[in-house]
Protein backbone atom coordinates (compact mmCIF):
# COMPACT_ATOMS: atom_id res chain seq x y z
CA UNK A 1 0.00 0.00 0.00
CA UNK A 2 1.50 3.40 -0.94
CA UNK A 3 2.54 5.71 1.88
CA UNK A 4 0.32 8.72 2.54
CA UNK A 5 1.51 12.23 3.28
CA UNK A 6 0.20 13.55 6.62
CA UNK A 7 -1.05 17.11 7.00
CA UNK A 8 -2.80 18.87 9.88
CA UNK A 9 -5.47 21.58 9.73
CA UNK A 10 -6.92 23.74 12.48
CA UNK A 11 -10.53 24.89 12.74
CA UNK A 12 -12.72 26.71 15.26
CA UNK A 13 -15.65 24.85 16.84
CA UNK A 14 -17.94 26.47 19.42
CA UNK A 15 -15.42 29.24 19.94
CA UNK A 16 -12.50 26.86 20.56
CA UNK A 17 -9.61 26.19 18.24
CA UNK A 18 -9.29 22.47 17.52
CA UNK A 19 -6.92 20.48 15.36
CA UNK A 20 -8.53 18.34 12.69
CA UNK A 21 -7.36 14.75 12.38
CA UNK A 22 -4.15 14.61 10.28
CA UNK A 23 -4.86 14.61 6.55
CA UNK A 24 -3.28 11.94 4.38
CA UNK A 25 -3.02 11.48 0.65
CA UNK A 26 -6.42 9.90 -0.07
CA UNK A 27 -6.68 6.38 -1.44
CA UNK A 28 -9.78 5.99 -3.61
CA UNK A 29 -11.30 2.59 -4.47
CA UNK A 30 -12.71 2.74 -8.00
CA UNK A 31 -15.06 0.26 -9.67
CA UNK A 32 -14.05 0.21 -13.35
CA UNK A 33 -17.09 -1.78 -14.50
CA UNK A 34 -20.24 0.00 -15.68
CA UNK A 35 -18.64 2.66 -17.88
CA UNK A 36 -20.28 2.96 -21.31
CA UNK A 37 -16.88 3.42 -22.98
CA UNK A 38 -15.36 0.45 -21.16
CA UNK A 39 -12.92 -0.04 -18.27
CA UNK A 40 -10.06 1.49 -20.25
CA UNK A 41 -11.74 4.90 -20.05
CA UNK A 42 -11.88 4.62 -16.25
CA UNK A 43 -8.18 3.72 -16.18
CA UNK A 44 -7.39 6.80 -18.27
CA UNK A 45 -9.29 8.96 -15.79
CA UNK A 46 -7.53 7.29 -12.86
CA UNK A 47 -4.17 8.05 -14.46
CA UNK A 48 -5.11 11.73 -14.73
CA UNK A 49 -6.20 11.83 -11.07
CA UNK A 50 -3.07 10.00 -9.90
CA UNK A 51 -0.92 12.62 -11.58
CA UNK A 52 -2.46 15.10 -9.13
CA UNK A 53 -1.40 13.12 -6.07
CA UNK A 54 -4.39 10.84 -5.45
CA UNK A 55 -3.80 7.12 -4.92
CA UNK A 56 -6.21 4.73 -6.66
CA UNK A 57 -7.20 1.09 -6.13
CA UNK A 58 -8.78 0.05 -9.42
CA UNK A 59 -11.18 -2.93 -9.39
CA UNK A 60 -12.17 -4.43 -12.73
CA UNK A 61 -11.17 -6.81 -15.54
CA UNK A 62 -7.37 -6.43 -15.66
CA UNK A 63 -7.23 -7.81 -19.21
CA UNK A 64 -9.43 -4.94 -20.47
CA UNK A 65 -8.06 -2.03 -18.48
CA UNK A 66 -4.77 -1.34 -20.20
CA UNK A 67 -1.75 0.30 -18.63
CA UNK A 68 -2.07 1.97 -15.23
CA UNK A 69 0.49 4.56 -14.22
CA UNK A 70 2.22 5.35 -10.93
CA UNK A 71 -0.04 5.66 -7.91
CA UNK A 72 -2.54 3.09 -9.20
CA UNK A 73 -2.93 -0.51 -8.08
CA UNK A 74 -5.03 -2.74 -10.35
CA UNK A 75 -7.04 -5.51 -8.66
CA UNK A 76 -8.40 -8.08 -11.11
CA UNK A 77 -12.17 -8.24 -10.51
CA UNK A 78 -13.89 -9.03 -13.83
CA UNK A 79 -17.29 -9.86 -12.36
CA UNK A 80 -19.78 -7.01 -12.76
CA UNK A 81 -23.26 -6.32 -11.35
CA UNK A 82 -23.57 -2.95 -13.10
CA UNK A 83 -26.55 -4.14 -15.15
CA UNK A 84 -28.17 -6.33 -12.49
CA UNK A 85 -31.98 -6.14 -12.46
CA UNK A 86 -31.95 -6.43 -8.66
CA UNK A 87 -28.83 -4.59 -7.43
CA UNK A 88 -29.49 -5.35 -3.75
CA UNK A 89 -29.72 -9.10 -4.33
CA UNK A 90 -26.68 -9.04 -6.62
CA UNK A 91 -24.60 -7.11 -4.08
CA UNK A 92 -25.44 -9.71 -1.42
CA UNK A 93 -24.82 -12.80 -3.55
CA UNK A 94 -21.98 -11.77 -5.87
CA UNK A 95 -19.31 -10.93 -3.32
CA UNK A 96 -16.50 -11.06 -5.88
CA UNK A 97 -18.02 -8.41 -8.15
CA UNK A 98 -15.87 -5.33 -8.71
CA UNK A 99 -18.18 -2.87 -6.93
CA UNK A 100 -18.55 -5.09 -3.86
CA UNK A 101 -14.81 -5.63 -3.61
CA UNK A 102 -14.20 -1.89 -3.97
CA UNK A 103 -16.77 -1.15 -1.24
CA UNK A 104 -15.17 -3.79 1.01
CA UNK A 105 -11.79 -2.13 0.54
CA UNK A 106 -13.28 1.09 1.90
CA UNK A 107 -15.05 -0.69 4.75
CA UNK A 108 -11.84 -2.50 5.72
CA UNK A 109 -9.82 0.72 5.76
CA UNK A 110 -7.69 -0.08 2.71
CA UNK A 111 -9.21 2.91 0.93
CA UNK A 112 -10.77 6.18 2.09
CA UNK A 113 -13.61 6.55 -0.42
CA UNK A 114 -15.54 4.68 -3.11
CA UNK A 115 -16.07 5.75 -6.73
CA UNK A 116 -18.47 3.91 -9.04
CA UNK A 117 -18.31 4.20 -12.81
CA UNK A 118 -22.01 4.76 -13.29
CA UNK A 119 -24.06 1.92 -11.79
CA UNK A 120 -26.07 3.82 -9.19
CA UNK A 121 -28.12 0.91 -7.87
CA UNK A 122 -25.14 -1.41 -7.57
CA UNK A 123 -23.01 1.26 -5.89
CA UNK A 124 -25.73 2.12 -3.39
CA UNK A 125 -26.40 -1.52 -2.50
CA UNK A 126 -22.71 -2.40 -2.17
CA UNK A 127 -22.07 0.67 -0.04
CA UNK A 128 -25.01 0.02 2.29
CA UNK A 129 -24.08 -3.61 2.86
CA UNK A 130 -20.36 -3.00 3.34
CA UNK A 131 -19.50 0.60 4.26
CA UNK A 132 -22.88 1.01 6.01
CA UNK A 133 -24.77 4.08 7.15
CA UNK A 134 -23.14 6.48 9.56
CA UNK A 135 -24.38 6.45 13.14
CA UNK A 136 -27.75 8.22 13.45
CA UNK A 137 -28.35 8.51 9.69
CA UNK A 138 -31.77 7.33 8.56
CA UNK A 139 -31.09 7.10 4.82
CA UNK A 140 -28.11 7.86 2.60
CA UNK A 141 -28.70 10.37 -0.19
CA UNK A 142 -27.18 11.23 -3.56
CA UNK A 143 -26.12 14.87 -3.87
CA UNK A 144 -25.26 16.21 -7.32
CA UNK A 145 -23.96 19.63 -8.28
CA UNK A 146 -26.07 21.15 -11.04
CA UNK A 147 -23.58 22.99 -13.28
CA UNK A 148 -25.33 26.36 -13.46
CA UNK A 149 -22.83 28.91 -14.86
CA UNK A 150 -21.73 31.23 -12.10
CA UNK A 151 -24.10 29.77 -9.49
CA UNK A 152 -23.76 25.98 -9.07
CA UNK A 153 -26.49 24.32 -7.03
CA UNK A 154 -26.32 21.11 -5.01
CA UNK A 155 -29.44 18.99 -5.50
CA UNK A 156 -30.14 16.28 -2.94
CA UNK A 157 -31.53 13.57 -3.27
CA UNK A 158 -31.08 12.65 -6.96
CA UNK A 159 -31.88 8.94 -6.90
CA UNK A 160 -31.11 7.04 -3.71
CA UNK A 161 -34.61 7.24 -2.15
CA UNK A 162 -37.72 7.21 -4.29
CA UNK A 163 -39.95 7.42 -1.20
CA UNK A 164 -39.10 9.56 1.80
CA UNK A 165 -40.28 10.73 5.21
CA UNK A 166 -39.95 14.22 6.65
CA UNK A 167 -37.05 13.16 8.86
CA UNK A 168 -35.08 12.02 5.83
CA UNK A 169 -35.43 15.35 4.06
CA UNK A 170 -34.35 17.25 7.17
CA UNK A 171 -31.19 15.17 7.30
CA UNK A 172 -30.66 15.66 3.56
CA UNK A 173 -30.74 19.43 4.12
CA UNK A 174 -27.90 19.26 6.64
CA UNK A 175 -25.93 16.82 4.50
CA UNK A 176 -26.22 19.11 1.48
CA UNK A 177 -25.27 22.20 3.51
CA UNK A 178 -22.16 20.47 4.88
CA UNK A 179 -21.18 19.39 1.38
CA UNK A 180 -21.66 22.88 -0.09
CA UNK A 181 -19.58 24.38 2.71
CA UNK A 182 -16.67 21.92 2.82
CA UNK A 183 -16.29 20.94 -0.84
CA UNK A 184 -17.74 23.86 -2.78
CA UNK A 185 -16.53 26.60 -0.44
CA UNK A 186 -19.88 28.26 0.34
CA UNK A 187 -19.50 30.02 3.70
CA UNK A 188 -23.18 29.91 4.75
CA UNK A 189 -25.09 27.74 2.27
CA UNK A 190 -28.67 28.79 1.52
CA UNK A 191 -30.91 25.73 1.69
CA UNK A 192 -34.25 25.55 -0.14
CA UNK A 193 -37.00 22.95 -0.46
CA UNK A 194 -38.23 22.05 -3.96
CA UNK A 195 -41.98 22.62 -4.25
CA UNK A 196 -44.74 23.85 -6.57
CA UNK A 197 -44.85 27.28 -4.96
CA UNK A 198 -42.82 29.53 -2.69
CA UNK A 199 -45.45 29.82 0.04
CA UNK A 200 -45.10 27.63 3.13
CA UNK A 201 -48.60 26.26 2.54
CA UNK A 202 -47.86 25.05 -1.00
CA UNK A 203 -46.94 21.49 -1.90
CA UNK A 204 -47.91 18.10 -0.52
CA UNK A 205 -48.53 17.56 3.20
CA UNK A 206 -45.02 16.05 3.36
CA UNK A 207 -43.45 19.17 1.82
CA UNK A 208 -45.40 21.43 4.16
CA UNK A 209 -44.25 19.37 7.15
CA UNK A 210 -40.63 19.52 6.03
CA UNK A 211 -40.89 23.28 5.46
CA UNK A 212 -41.99 23.76 9.06
CA UNK A 213 -39.18 21.54 10.38
CA UNK A 214 -36.48 23.23 8.34
CA UNK A 215 -37.75 26.68 9.35
CA UNK A 216 -37.22 25.71 12.98
CA UNK A 217 -33.91 23.85 12.47
CA UNK A 218 -30.96 25.27 14.38
CA UNK A 219 -27.78 26.01 12.45
CA UNK A 220 -29.40 25.85 9.01
CA UNK A 221 -29.82 28.81 6.68
CA UNK A 222 -33.21 27.81 5.30
CA UNK A 223 -34.56 30.22 2.65
CA UNK A 224 -37.91 28.54 2.06
CA UNK A 225 -39.50 26.82 -0.91
CA UNK A 226 -38.17 27.09 -4.43
CA UNK A 227 -39.89 26.24 -7.71
CA UNK A 228 -38.29 24.24 -10.49
CA UNK A 229 -37.63 27.20 -12.77
CA UNK A 230 -35.68 28.93 -9.99
CA UNK A 231 -33.06 26.16 -9.74
CA UNK A 232 -30.93 28.07 -12.23
CA UNK A 233 -31.51 31.55 -10.79
CA UNK A 234 -29.03 31.46 -7.92
CA UNK A 235 -31.64 31.70 -5.16
CA UNK A 236 -30.22 28.75 -3.20
CA UNK A 237 -26.96 26.84 -2.87
CA UNK A 238 -28.64 23.57 -1.83
CA UNK A 239 -32.06 22.30 -2.93
CA UNK A 240 -33.70 19.38 -1.12
CA UNK A 241 -36.21 16.91 -2.55
CA UNK A 242 -36.98 13.19 -2.72
CA UNK A 243 -34.88 10.94 -4.93
CA UNK A 244 -37.60 10.36 -7.53
CA UNK A 245 -38.25 14.06 -8.12
CA UNK A 246 -34.55 14.89 -7.92
CA UNK A 247 -33.55 12.24 -10.43
CA UNK A 248 -36.19 13.35 -12.93
CA UNK A 249 -35.20 17.00 -12.44
CA UNK A 250 -31.51 16.29 -12.95
CA UNK A 251 -32.04 14.23 -16.10
CA UNK A 252 -34.39 16.79 -17.63
CA UNK A 253 -31.81 19.52 -17.04
CA UNK A 254 -29.02 17.38 -18.52
CA UNK A 255 -31.19 16.56 -21.54
CA UNK A 256 -32.00 20.22 -22.16
CA UNK A 257 -28.31 21.15 -21.82
CA UNK A 258 -27.26 18.45 -24.31
CA UNK A 259 -29.95 19.53 -26.78
CA UNK A 260 -29.01 23.17 -26.43
CA UNK A 261 -25.35 22.45 -27.18
CA UNK A 262 -26.33 20.33 -30.19
CA UNK A 263 -28.58 23.11 -31.54
CA UNK A 264 -25.83 25.68 -31.11
CA UNK A 265 -23.48 23.48 -33.11
CA UNK A 266 -26.06 23.03 -35.88
CA UNK A 267 -26.77 26.74 -36.01
CA UNK A 268 -23.07 27.58 -36.18
CA UNK A 269 -22.68 25.66 -39.46
CA UNK A 270 -26.11 26.31 -40.99
CA UNK A 271 -25.01 29.12 -43.37
CA UNK A 272 -21.77 30.61 -44.62
CA UNK A 273 -22.29 33.67 -42.44
CA UNK A 274 -23.03 31.45 -39.42
CA UNK A 275 -19.84 29.49 -40.06
CA UNK A 276 -17.80 32.69 -40.09
CA UNK A 277 -19.42 33.78 -36.83
CA UNK A 278 -19.00 30.31 -35.41
CA UNK A 279 -15.24 30.47 -35.85
CA UNK A 280 -15.15 33.66 -33.81
CA UNK A 281 -17.50 32.26 -31.17
CA UNK A 282 -15.83 28.85 -30.90
CA UNK A 283 -13.63 29.56 -27.82
CA UNK A 284 -16.54 31.08 -25.88
CA UNK A 285 -18.87 28.22 -26.86
CA UNK A 286 -16.32 25.61 -25.80
CA UNK A 287 -15.91 27.34 -22.43
CA UNK A 288 -19.71 27.44 -22.00
CA UNK A 289 -20.01 23.76 -22.96
CA UNK A 290 -17.36 22.82 -20.42
CA UNK A 291 -19.01 24.87 -17.67
CA UNK A 292 -22.37 23.10 -18.00
CA UNK A 293 -20.94 19.63 -18.65
CA UNK A 294 -21.83 16.98 -16.03
CA UNK A 295 -18.25 15.72 -16.38
CA UNK A 296 -16.89 18.84 -14.71
CA UNK A 297 -19.10 18.21 -11.65
CA UNK A 298 -17.63 14.71 -11.33
CA UNK A 299 -20.84 12.89 -10.45
CA UNK A 300 -22.91 12.68 -7.27
CA UNK A 301 -21.78 12.29 -3.68
CA UNK A 302 -23.31 9.37 -1.81
CA UNK A 303 -23.80 10.96 1.61
CA UNK A 304 -24.77 9.46 4.96
CA UNK A 305 -22.29 6.57 4.93
CA UNK A 306 -19.38 5.94 7.28
CA UNK A 307 -17.08 6.82 4.40
CA UNK A 308 -17.45 8.92 1.25
CA UNK A 309 -18.92 7.54 -1.96
CA UNK A 310 -19.14 9.13 -5.44
CA UNK A 311 -21.28 7.85 -8.32
CA UNK A 312 -20.24 9.00 -11.78
CA UNK A 313 -22.20 8.90 -15.05
CA UNK A 314 -21.75 5.73 -17.05
CA UNK A 315 -21.24 7.89 -20.16
CA UNK A 316 -18.30 9.79 -18.67
CA UNK A 317 -15.05 10.02 -20.58
CA UNK A 318 -11.65 9.90 -18.88
CA UNK A 319 -12.08 13.55 -17.92
CA UNK A 320 -15.27 12.80 -16.01
CA UNK A 321 -13.77 9.86 -14.13
CA UNK A 322 -10.77 11.99 -13.24
CA UNK A 323 -13.14 14.57 -11.73
CA UNK A 324 -15.12 11.86 -9.89
CA UNK A 325 -11.94 10.58 -8.22
CA UNK A 326 -10.81 14.10 -7.34
CA UNK A 327 -14.29 14.85 -5.99
CA UNK A 328 -14.00 11.84 -3.68
CA UNK A 329 -10.55 13.00 -2.56
CA UNK A 330 -11.88 16.47 -1.72
CA UNK A 331 -14.62 14.88 0.34
CA UNK A 332 -12.05 12.87 2.29
CA UNK A 333 -9.76 15.85 2.89
CA UNK A 334 -12.70 18.03 3.87
CA UNK A 335 -14.03 15.40 6.30
CA UNK A 336 -17.54 15.52 4.84
CA UNK A 337 -18.61 12.57 7.00
CA UNK A 338 -17.42 14.11 10.26
CA UNK A 339 -18.71 17.59 9.57
CA UNK A 340 -22.10 16.34 8.43
CA UNK A 341 -22.41 14.32 11.62
CA UNK A 342 -21.47 17.37 13.72
CA UNK A 343 -24.11 19.54 12.02
CA UNK A 344 -26.84 16.92 12.41
CA UNK A 345 -25.92 16.30 16.03
CA UNK A 346 -25.94 20.02 16.85
CA UNK A 347 -29.43 20.32 15.33
CA UNK A 348 -30.76 17.22 17.09
CA UNK A 349 -31.51 15.66 13.69
CA UNK A 350 -29.77 12.31 14.22
CA UNK A 351 -31.80 9.18 14.84
CA UNK A 352 -31.73 8.32 18.53
CA UNK A 353 -30.01 5.09 19.46
CA UNK A 354 -32.54 2.31 19.86
CA UNK A 355 -35.15 4.07 17.73
CA UNK A 356 -36.97 1.92 15.22
CA UNK A 357 -35.97 2.50 11.59
CA UNK A 358 -37.27 0.96 8.41
CA UNK A 359 -35.33 -1.49 6.26
CA UNK A 360 -33.16 0.98 4.33
CA UNK A 361 -32.96 2.82 1.06
CA UNK A 362 -35.01 2.01 -1.98
CA UNK A 363 -32.18 1.24 -4.37
CA UNK A 364 -32.53 3.10 -7.65
CA UNK A 365 -31.29 1.55 -10.87
CA UNK A 366 -30.98 4.94 -12.55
Amino acid sequence: MPARRIQTRVRRTNGRVQADPPQRIPIIAVDANGADLGPGEVVAGANLAAQQGVRVLLFGPAAEMGAAGPGIEVIDAPESIAKAANPAAAARSQRDSSIVRAARAVADGDADALVSAGATGAALAAALFNIKRDRGILRPALAAQIPVPGAPVTLVDVGANTEVRAEYLVQFAFMGAALAHVVHGVARPRVALLSVGEEATRGTPLVQDVHARLSAAAGLRFVGNIEGHALTEGKADVVVTDGFTGNVTLKVMEGVSDKMIALLKETAVSTRRAKAGGVLMAPALRAFRDEISPEIAGGAYLLGLRRIGVVGHGRFTARGFEQAILLAARGVNGDIVGRTHEALEAAGALRKLGAVSDSGSTVSAS
